[in-house]
């Protein structure tokens, strides 16, 4: 089969080709109900004077190895699991799992203690290293795919640029709200979003402390069909697509859009799914937007040509990109984008979606919530398929009678 752009993390070509038939099979191959620790229901005769957290707990980040072989999970129980092995880290928490170049290592974010980054050994099951600096939550984590680099996010409104070899921080970007990062597939181009200011920042890695080589701004006008003002856009997360051409801007309200990565365009708005601002169906919506839980619930496949993400009442929704417009020239803020509802809604998970992720190199879909749920395109097609199909050869046999 033809082989796909490769993984965002430089590891081996996709070994399979994607089309819309296949995407519309997939089917839940292997769920794992208990793929996170839940909270013990309070005894009776607890004290009941200190409220208490009665939330089911939930998976809050997934990550592949370069290979497509591995995965590997973090949850609110302050634990991160290699499929059925689990790791503890009840004394920082961890968020944000990333592989580095070797399946036996990740980097994290901590959700306890302090806002380091660490690097953590699989193998060994234990730290090499604390990457200290930051002075609010990392909310993005990110690796470079060619080298020893890695990027990090925080609530500081600072990006840092570190190297696993050393503890020291090589680079520094003050901004002036909470950024979102992104490496390009090739290594030499990063990406950082900064909220409030609906812009994204295009810089060169080996000139990092310059200026940034191009300037995007996030506007959306179809925002004012819906109401006056607009709602300010949320972006929770950045992703290249493998092609190295389009730009996935995740929010966490109810929409997220496709960018040229060359100049900048608005090409495409994906709507038809529920966004993770809220944590619950039942909670109301507010005026000013927030992150929520959003931020890992949408990524490419690895072919570039379909984007799958999660919904807060659980579904798994795909959009086709394959007929994406061209743009050039100038940039017009005010032109609609082509607003691309989903190819298939998938009935997933009970609860929020809150992770969704393509295999780099096969053709499997994981997702997770309150479960872990690993998809597989089924060998047979749907029952919708069938009836069309049925209904084609029906009036083809009517056509052939007349």
């Amino acid at each position: 089969m033809a082989a796909a752009s490769s993984h965002p993390n430089g590891g081996q070509p996709s070994s399979v080709t994607l089309t819309p038939q296949l995407m519309l099979r997939l089917k839940p191959a292997k769920i794992f109900k208990n793929a996170i620790d839940q909270l013990p229901p309070p005894s009776p005769s607890a004290s009941t004077s200190r409220p208490t957290n009665t939330a089911p707990r939930q998976i809050t980040g997934i990550s592949f190895d370069d290979r497509g072989d591995q995965v590997i999970t973090a949850g609110e129980d302050e634990t991160f699991r290699l499929t059925v092995k689990t790791y503890y880290s009840k004394k920082y928490g961890i968020d944000l799992p990333r592989f580095t170049h070797k399946n036996s290592a990740i980097v994290h974010a901590s959700t306890k203690e302090d806002d380091s980054v660490r690097y953590h050994s699989l193998h060994d099951n234990k730290y090499l290293q604390y990457f200290k600096g930051h002075t609010g939550r990392v909310i993005s984590l990110e690796v470079s795919p060619v080298d020893d680099g890695f990027m990090s996010g925080s609530l500081d409104k600072t990006v840092r640029l570190w190297d696993l070899r050393s503890p020291s921080c090589r680079g520094l970007l003050n901004l002036p709200a909470t950024p979102i990062v992104a490496y390009d597939h090739s290594g030499l181009v990063f990406a950082v979003a900064v909220n409030h200011y609906s812009r994204i920042l295009l810089y060169d890695v080996a000139n990092f402390d310059k200026a940034p080589f191009l300037v995007i701004t996030l506007e959306d006008p179809t925002l004012q069909l819906i109401s006056y003002p607009p709602r300010v856009i949320c972006m929770t997360s950045l992703a290249f697509s493998p092609s190295g051409k389009y730009l996935l801007v995740g929010c966490s309200g109810e929409a997220h859009y496709i960018l040229d990565a060359f100049e900048g365009h608005l090409l495409a708005k994906l709507e038809g799914h529920l966004g993770l601002e809220r944590t619950k169906l039942t909670q109301p919506k507010i005026i000013e937007p927030e992150r929520g839980i959003s931020g890992e619930e949408v990524s490419w496949t690895p072919d570039s040509k379909f984007v799958v993400g999660g919904s807060l009442d659980g579904s798994i929704f795909i959009w086709d990109l394959q007929n994406l417009p061209v743009k050039t020239g100038s940039i017009d803020l005010k032109a609609h984008p082509l607003r691309l509802q989903p190819l298939k809604k998938l009935d997933g998970h009970p609860g929020p979606s809150r992770c969704v992720r393509f295999n780099p190199r096969l053709g499997m879909l994981c997702t997770a919530g309150l479960e872990l749920a690993f998809w597989l395109p089924g060998s047979e097609p749907d029952a919708e398929e069938v009836a069309k199909e049925l209904l084609k050869r029906k009036e083809a046999q009517n056509t052939v009678v007349l």
